[in-house]
């Protein structure tokens, strides 16, 4: 039996929704994106929000728009997507890596935060589909040292405890529409803030330094960081079926925990917020072994994130691993599973039949 480890969930509706763009012949960022940014920001419930050209400008939006660059620093947990550190990087900051408090828990270690003059913000990445299990304690720690809180929320949308949604507990959150998210537009982002003089530079900063198009007089410095109706047109389809989405998603972590039960260990959710699992994560003794097993089995398992330390982007910062033990045991026990909305049930049998096999 072939398990990919993920196919896309676009259908028929989708292609139809698209269709309406050409029949408008209006391609570029339009009334379509404008419709799609607003059902967005009503979602997760923050006062403003911009879209972006994919997940990674989002976050250097966000930053910009805080002011921070060169100069500056930001503490970065040492275990998420790459583009968390280099979206810091592209600014001319520079980010500064901290562990995770133990190898299920993909947070920011508080304890292990060392300040200095230069630190100006803190990001967060929700990974997983699930929120930091310290988000509030890290909030409250960025107010009392007057630093700004970026939550990397790319893999967190529709997750909430009823109040807060993800990426609304500090000054900018963002998320990502990349095609293996919860909803997709293939490529695509969003920045929110609850605060306006941040939402006012990102306006600047996201269309040519200008408020609107269709104008030649530039106020400010600014670039292209748009959307397309194209791609909103698809965004807007994939919401109407986000409820639908969510419990397919559900339903398979569900039968991944039946079949496994307690011969893994899972990632640490949070059971006060939703969760919308991105990939379900287990923990075994030896995850190199264990994938190479499911690979020959037919099955497209995935290791977690290569921690930053290790990248060897980041090598000059010339890191110990001693300084990330937590890190390290993440990455060499983690596997994602194939977590995809269309995986049988069969498939996700078969899949944890293998795992447990090699185990």
């Amino acid at each position: 039996m072939k398990v990919p480890q993920f196919r896309s969930y676009v259908d028929e509706s989708d292609y139809k929704n698209i269709a309406q763009v050409f029949e408008r012949n209006y391609i570029a960022e339009g009334p379509l994106s404008v419709e799609f940014r607003d059902k967005l920001v009503e979602l997760t419930g923050a006062n403003h929000g911009v879209l972006a050209s994919n997940g990674t400008l989002a976050l250097y939006m966000a930053l910009r728009a805080l002011e921070i660059g060169a100069g500056d620093e930001v503490i970065v947990q040492n275990v998420s997507f790459i583009a968390s550190a280099n979206a810091v990087e592209m600014t001319g900051a520079k980010p500064v890596f901290v562990d995770i408090p133990q190898f299920d828990d993909l947070t920011v270690d508080l304890d292990k935060i060392k300040l200095n003059k230069n630190t100006k913000a803190i990001m967060l990445a929700h990974l997983f589909g699930t929120v930091c299990s310290n988000v509030e304690a890290v909030r409250d720690f960025c107010k009392q040292n007057n630093l700004f809180l970026i939550e990397d929320a790319a893999q967190a949308l529709a997750i909430t405890n009823g109040t807060t949604h993800a990426g609304c507990f500090g000054d900018a959150g963002t998320f990502s529409f990349y095609a293996d998210k919860t909803i997709t537009t293939a490529e695509g982002g969003l920045v929110v803030t609850n605060n306006e003089s941040v939402h006012e530079r990102m306006v600047y900063l996201r269309n040519q330094g200008r408020k609107s198009s269709g104008t030649f007089v530039h106020p400010e410095i600014g670039y292209n960081f748009r959307m397309t109706d194209i791609q909103s047109a698809l965004g807007l389809s994939q919401l109407t079926k986000l409820n639908d989405i969510i419990s397919k998603k559900q339903r398979i972590a569900e039968l991944y925990h039946q079949h496994l039960g307690a011969n893994v260990r899972f990632l640490k959710i949070r059971d006060d917020f939703n969760y919308i699992p991105f990939r379900v994560i287990a923990f075994v003794n030896d995850a190199e072994k264990t994938m190479k097993h499911m690979n020959e089995a037919g099955i497209e398992p995935r290791s977690m994130f290569y921690p930053f330390h290790k990248q060897p982007s980041y090598a000059h910062y010339n890191l110990s691993p001693s300084e990330f033990p937590n890190s390290e045991e993440c990455f060499h026990r983690g596997i994602c599973l194939p977590t995809w909305v269309g995986i049988s049930e069969e498939q996700i049998a078969y899949t944890s039949e293998k795992l447990l096999e090699a185990l």
